[in-house]
């Protein structure tokens, strides 16, 4: 009997693992208990329920309808793993094709719900950040309420009907073409601006300068500068008041 028995009856539980156990004819599940990994016995007549809890992956690639009815397909990949400590729960529910019962049917669910709330060309190009994220947030809720801790969630790929896409990214080619024009021409204004104001300040500084220069001013000045001049070593004859306007004559410089 032990032998016959025996497949039923003792089990190794590998790391990434977890189980629960069914009791049929006393308490039936045991949702409290989970077993951790390393080996154990139990009644032949008890069911031993083995999960495997390390991270998955599952990928979808799906047809879904944007706001204006055109269809976009949609790649998917999302990570995930049951949370450890209520897989009794996720037994009791779905059992252990949880997969199909709950993670791609939500995951599927999300991404139409989302992606019926844009565009195609959002979905495709300028919002397509959005989106990912709208669709991570709301697939990650409904999971785990579900027992499910949802790591990541990838869009790999988008696709339009060819003719659609081709029309989409000629509208994103013209408006990159008109924006780099606009900056040229905001550009070429500024320039124009600074220059007119460069001009302004210098015919301003000007102005102020002209309206300062005396005679008085400029025979003191010419004065000034003779004499700094005469201390010059090769300064030799200072002729004084024989020069224009009465100012200072220098000879004989080498």
């Amino acid at each position: 009997m032990l032998i016959i028995f025996s497949s039923r009856m003792f089990y190794i539980i590998q790391p990434g693992e977890r189980a629960v156990i069914f009791r049929p004819f006393t308490s039936g599940l045991d949702k409290e208990n989970i077993y951790q990994p390393g080996f154990h016995v139990v009644a032949p007549w008890n069911d031993f329920h083995v999960y495997d809890v390390k991270e998955l992956k599952a990928e979808e690639t799906m047809d879904v309808l944007d706001k204006n009815g055109l269809k976009v397909i949609i790649d998917i990949s999302v990570r995930f793993n049951p949370i450890y400590q209520n897989i009794g729960s996720l037994h009791e529910i779905f059992g252990k094709n949880y997969i199909n019962q709950l993670v791609i049917p939500e995951v599927r669910s999300s991404v139409r719900q989302v992606a019926g709330r844009y565009t195609a060309e959002e979905i495709y190009s300028t919002k397509r950040s959005e989106v990912e994220q709208t669709i991570i947030t709301e697939t990650a809720k409904i999971l785990n309420k579900n027992y499910i801790d949802m790591r990541a969630l990838l869009i790999r790929s988008i696709s339009l009907p060819q003719q659609i896409q081709q029309a989409i990214e000629n509208k994103l080619t013209q408006e990159q073409e008109a924006l780099a024009y606009q900056f040229k021409l905001d550009r070429e204004k500024s320039e124009a601006e600074r220059r007119r104001i460069a001009a302004e300040g210098e015919a301003r500084a000007n102005q102020i300068i002209n309206s300062s220069l005396t005679t008085n001013l400029l025979k003191m000045r010419g004065i000034e500068a003779t004499t700094e001049l005469a201390k010059s070593p090769n300064t030799k004859v200072v002729v004084v008041g024989s020069g224009k306007d009465g100012l200072p004559l220098i000879l004989g410089s080498n």
